[in-house]
């Protein structure tokens, strides 16, 4: 279970750097995982943006 972990929290990682890993996201056991993370990583970053857009078209 630590490996799955790992892979999702690798995913996640790189979402949030904007950078994909082909390799670990094609793996045959860990990818689901690792994929899972990175969109987790993609959304994050997309709703952050998406509250500094807000903050700055209310001027709040």
């Amino acid at each position: 279970m630590d490996d799955e972990f790992e892979a999702y929290e690798a995913g996640r990682q790189d979402g949030l750097d904007g950078r994909r890993d082909a390799a670990r996201a094609g793996h045959a056991a860990l990818g689901r995982d690792y994929r899972i993370g990175f969109i987790d990583g993609r959304l994050e970053v997309y709703r952050l943006l998406a509250d500094v857009r807000k903050i700055v078209e209310n001027g709040e």
